[in-house]
């Protein structure tokens, strides 16, 4: 049995599917992985007979729900991923991994627990989040003869939450509040915030900012904007306003108006 082979086998174990990458590399090997981490298997058989086939080629995993997701801090000549990492770790936002592994130019994944959440990245801060579409290729595969090898065992108990961790490092830009005609000035509150917004039907994200903006100013608090969400993210408009991007909105006003108090 070959190292890469005993590898892959040691992960189907734990109940992570594998497929073959190119020796040496990071890509699927596409002879036998035409859909690339979409054929990643459990069945021992089929893994055998790959790296039996190709006993050199790298094991990848593919990241998610079904496997862990994987923050990959980059090192590059010019910049490194390790400074927003450790940013995000002071911030508590860095639980316990399930491994943390060394990869071959000087970076590291920190494999945490599985979920759904779309993949991300954050290339001014070299950092990838590798969850559902994802995979890694993980240890003892190597590139460029450099291996990446195991350097942690944690607890694994964890989920790292990229959108948290996208607002610490990369906070959307407050929006500067419109000179919007809105609704009088006795109707700040919520109701008739609520219903000057539900007629709006463009500019939706600027919308929702400037009445948060005058709700917060008239004393409610970060529960009583729900409201203003819920209507913002019902408006017809020419894309989907999803409540993710809402909540963000919803956050920035608060910045905002924090600062300005």
């Amino acid at each position: 049995m070959t190292r890469m082979l005993d590898a892959a086998l040691a992960y189907i174990a734990r109940g992570w599917p594998v497929f073959p990458c190119e020796p040496g590399g990071k890509a699927p090997l596409g002879a036998v992985v035409p859909r690339g981490f979409k054929d990643a298997t459990l069945d021992v058989e089929h893994a055998s007979r790959w790296w039996t086939a190709f006993p050199n080629a790298n094991v990848a995993i593919p990241t998610g729900a079904d496997t862990f997701d994987c923050l990959d801090v980059d090192v590059e000549p010019d910049a490194s991923g390790y400074p927003g990492f450790n940013r995000c770790k002071r911030a508590g936002l860095i639980p316990d991994p399930i491994a943390i592994v060394a990869t071959p130019r000087g970076g590291m994944h920190g494999w945490f627990v599985g979920s759904n959440q779309a993949s991300g990245r954050l290339a001014k801060h070299r950092l990838d989040f590798k969850s559902n579409g994802g995979y890694v290729v993980a240890p003892p595969s190597q590139v460029n003869g450099r291996r990446y090898t195991f350097v942690h065992q944690g607890s694994g108990a964890g989920m790292l939450n990229w959108s948290a961790v996208r607002d610490l490092l990369d906070p959307p830009k407050p929006v500067a509040a419109p000179a919007y005609i809105g609704p009088k000035r006795g109707d700040y509150g919520i109701p008739g915030l609520a219903a000057w917004l539900s007629t709006r039907t463009s500019h939706r994200n600027e919308g929702l900012f400037w009445a948060c903006c005058r709700a917060i100013e008239n004393g409610a608090g970060e529960a009583d904007l729900d409201e203003l969400v819920r209507v913002a993210v019902t408006l017809p408009g020419d894309h989907d306003f999803t409540e993710r991007e809402a909540r963000r909105t919803v956050r920035s006003a608060l910045r905002t108006t924090r600062r300005s108090a």
